[in-house]
Order: C-alpha cells, then structure tokens, then sequence
C-alpha cells in the first residue's frame, strides 16, 4: 500500500494518523514464505520535521511459521512499536532515514523489513518441542519410534570395546 505524504512535505499539514487493515497473504524472505493468519493492523502518525517526517505507530499481526526442530505450522503473535524517519532528500551519512521517492511512502515495505527484524532465529512451536527423528523422520512430539541410535565416531570405535562388560 502506498500512502502520498506530499502534503506533509509541503507544510500544508503538520500532522497526519493513518489506521489500516492491511490484507497480505505472504512475503518471500531469507528462501521461505511468511504467511499471516490475520490482517496486519496498522496505525502509525507522520508528523513533519521540516525537511524529514517522523513516522511512529504500531504493526498487530499473526503470522504462520514452521518450527525449526519438527516443521509444523504454529501461529506467532507479533506487535512492533515503529519510529522511523524519512526524508525525500537521500543523506549518505545517516543510514537510519528512509528515502522518499514522488512523495508516496510505501508501508508494505516499512511492514516486511520490521517484521524480518524481530523474527527470531530458531523458530519453535514450544521450548520443548523434541523435533523430528533423524533417521525415520517421524515426528517425536506426535509419537515415539523404535530406530536404534548407535552413533559412535569411527575414530573412538575401539574405545567403546574397551568398556564393554561382555
């Protein structure tokens, strides 16, 4: 979605809120899709600085994302508080403003990159997920399976002979 702050710009207006419901469905990152489960609730309140607008606000949202230990779906609130700056001019010293083109700022933009900054790096359905079984595959929090792990380096094989009480 992209909103004109042309008038922001101009000093016509000083200030402006803006309350949406934004229907997304899904957005590519990292070689993988975040999907929401519900629309992304956005009110934000641009207000002008003279030449940059300071952008401050709030993102609500529901996203679906796979468990890293056993990949099912699980449902991930997130609420963001956002304070950004932008500017139409591009400063090359200041990396944290948000250049303007044509006066229209683009929220899905703004939306996805504050989003990707809070996802967590390990994704868990819960902390003690016990993920899935590496030589079967089955998925432990569901049921058990009956695979034998006998993993010994080859290196320290000798040693477990060593040990044995046979």
């Amino acid at each position: 979605m992209v909103i004109d702050v042309s008038e922001l710009f101009s000093d016509k207006k000083r200030r402006k809120e803006i309350h949406l419901d934004l229907e997304k469905a899904k957005f590519g990152y990292d070689n993988e899709f975040i999907q929401f489960s519900k629309p992304v609730k956005i009110n934000l309140v641009l207000k002008s600085n003279g030449d940059e607008i300071d952008l401050t606000g709030n993102i609500d949202t529901e996203l679906l994302l796979a468990c890293s230990r056993c990949l099912e779906t699980f449902s991930y609130s997130i609420n963001i508080e956002l304070h950004e700056r932008l500017s139409k001019t591009l400063k090359s010293e200041d990396d944290d403003i948000i250049f303007i083109e044509n006066d229209r700022l683009d929220l899905n933009e703004i939306v996805e990159n504050n989003i990707i900054s809070i996802l967590p790096i390990k994704r868990l359905c819960n902390e003690d997920c016990k993920g899935l079984c590496h030589q079967c595959g089955i998925n432990l929090n569901q049921s058990t399976c009956k695979c034998k792990f006998d993993d010994i380096d080859p290196r320290l094989a000798k040693l477990k002979n060593l040990f044995s009480t046979d």
